[in-house]
């Protein structure tokens, strides 16, 4: 659930082991006509690394706007799209292994499932390293990319190709017929290799147990991370014994309808982080009440949305887009989501109410950018419309807030054309487990807030559920989280943790200025 995708339902949101063949063939059929190559410019031989029944080899896992990559060990691996028809069309996951620093490593593994839905393991990799980094000293990290995400038959959708609409940033309101064309258009697309049917939760959780079982059987210690977290609890239901713990950081409970409570959660984060700016007499004198100014422009731009000019802050030249009362909603939303961010809201709505857009568009084109890349939103309605959309209903409640009833609108225009999969009769039934449990919210998620955390919880008699003091969504690299991480990995002991060193968080300063807080 990390931000919506990129198509309609946005809201103004091997040839070198040939080679060595053929020399080799070479050499045998004339052995005195070529001169043998110094040892030290003979190719090295190909490095095997053998897991299971699978044979890993060295790769680079390169990351979306960066010359950066992650080093791990890559082997194909192929399933059935359709799990009920093994013999029909096969696809490719993506499949590496970090390797660990240890000469002999645990005999568990950990287990990373990013969030999205739409959002690729390896890609996202780099938000959660550093709470990686401890737990590599004594064993190794899967990274699969969920089928319909990355490098696993991606089911991507970019509002950029030819023939498709005008994205968020075109966006006055909110058209269902507009959505459904578009989703349309990315369903025709998509179908040319793809039974969008079949790229579910449930598939996912299959296709994770088929690689646990080719890695040897390993028991997974599985994090999951935002709908990640309904990913590890649908594991955790149907394939019990392959866990030894789970993590669930930014937690999705079964019973949630995704996009169901995405209004209510935000408009609570927000009034939450304003009102720390009423308690501060700083911010309080600088910016009045940011949640009535944030309003005040929501109602103009409802009134009157119109373009506006800004700089971009990566290259400095000029855009111009539609701010609308949509537009300004999903910025909004996208600001709530880090304690960073959100310390720039007040600041940056006050800037816009007084004509300067550039503070708030410059930084929400800096996300989406950072976003959209690693996001598959085709993979997204075929999770959405399968497992939540017949549950999801009108709100009149949501109308007045920020964000409004519009996501759920959206979702049920999508829908209405997506292909629906198979959902299982206790899919939303809540999680009962013994497995050792971490969970961890942040105390201002706008999307999954603490109080899921509290209901998952309440089936997990080996769980414990952290709420981090002045945190946004997904936490696990936060603070002291990756050393309590690595100890609860290694004792498998949520209960026994000695938190304290959480107590040192704090929420940041508000900033009441471009050059930062008041100290």
């Amino acid at each position: 659930m990390k931000r919506a995708p990129r198509i309609a339902i946005v809201i103004a949101i091997v040839a070198a082991t040939l080679s060595g063949r053929q020399w080799m063939h070479h050499r045998a059929e004339e052995p005195a006509a070529t001169t043998e190559a110094p040892a030290a410019t003979r190719p090295a031989p190909p490095r095997v690394w053998k897991l299971g029944s699978l044979e890993l080899k060295p790769c680079e896992l390169p990351q979306p706007h960066s010359g950066l990559s992650t080093a791990a060990w890559c082997a194909p691996f192929q399933v059935p799209e359709d799990r009920a028809n093994p013999g029909g069309r096969k696809i490719a996951l993506r499949l590496a292994v970090v390797r660990s620093s240890a000469q002999v490593p645990a005999p568990d593994m950990v287990a990373f499932i990013a969030g999205g839905p739409g959002q690729s393991a390896a890609e996202s990799y780099p938000a959660i390293a550093p709470a990686m980094a401890p737990l590599l000293a004594h064993r190794n990290l899967l990274l699969l990319d969920q089928r319909g995400t990355g490098g696993s038959h991606p089911l991507s959708c970019r509002e950029d190709e030819p023939g498709v609409p005008g994205g968020a940033e075109e966006t006055h309101g909110f058209d269902a017929e507009a959505v459904r064309k578009e989703t349309r258009h990315c369903l025709e697309q998509l179908s040319k290799d793809a039974d969008v049917r079949f790229y579910t939760t449930t598939d996912a959780v299959a296709d994770l147990e088929d690689v646990r079982l080719a890695l040897g059987s390993p028991k997974f210690d599985l994090l999951g991370v935002s709908y990640g977290t309904r990913v590890a609890q649908q594991y955790a239901m149907r394939h019990p014994d392959g866990l030894r713990t789970l993590i669930l950081d930014g937690i999705a409970p079964n019973s949630l309808v995704l996009g169901e409570d995405f209004a209510v959660n935000l408009d609570a984060a927000l009034k939450a982080q304003f009102a720390r700016c009423e308690a501060d007499e700083a911010c309080r004198a600088r910016f009045s009440d940011p949640y009535q100014t944030l309003y005040q422009l929501r109602d103009a731009l409802r009134a009157n949305p119109h373009k506006v000019s800004f700089r971009d802050p990566q290259n400095y030249a000029s855009v111009q887009r539609v701010l609308s009362e949509v537009s300004l909603a999903t910025v909004v939303r996208m600001f709530a989501y880090s304690p960073e961010t959100a310390a720039l809201l007040p600041l940056s709505i006050d800037a816009a109410a007084r004509g300067d857009v550039g503070p708030l568009l410059g930084q929400a084109k800096l996300l989406t950018g950072d976003l959209g890349d690693t996001m598959d939103g085709g993979m997204q309605y075929s999770v959405i419309c399968s497992e939540d959309a017949d549950l999801l209903q009108p709100r009149p409640q949501d109308k007045d807030t920020i964000l409004g009833d519009t996501m759920i609108e959206a979702f049920r225009a999508a829908c209405s054309v997506w292909p629906h999969g198979a959902r299982p009769a206790d899919f939303h039934e809540p999680l009962k487990s013994g497995v050792p449990t971490l969970l961890m919210s942040g105390e201002f998620d706008p999307v999954t807030p603490p109080r899921y955390g509290d209901e998952v919880v309440k089936g997990l008699p080996n769980g414990r559920h952290l709420v981090l003091k002045g945190q946004g969504h997904n936490v696990v690299a936060r603070g002291c989280m990756p050393r309590l991480l690595d100890r609860f990995i290694d004792k498998a002991d949520a209960k026994g943790l000695d938190t304290s060193c959480l107590d040192r968080l704090k929420p940041l300063p508000v900033f009441v200025g471009f050059n930062g807080a008041t100290p």
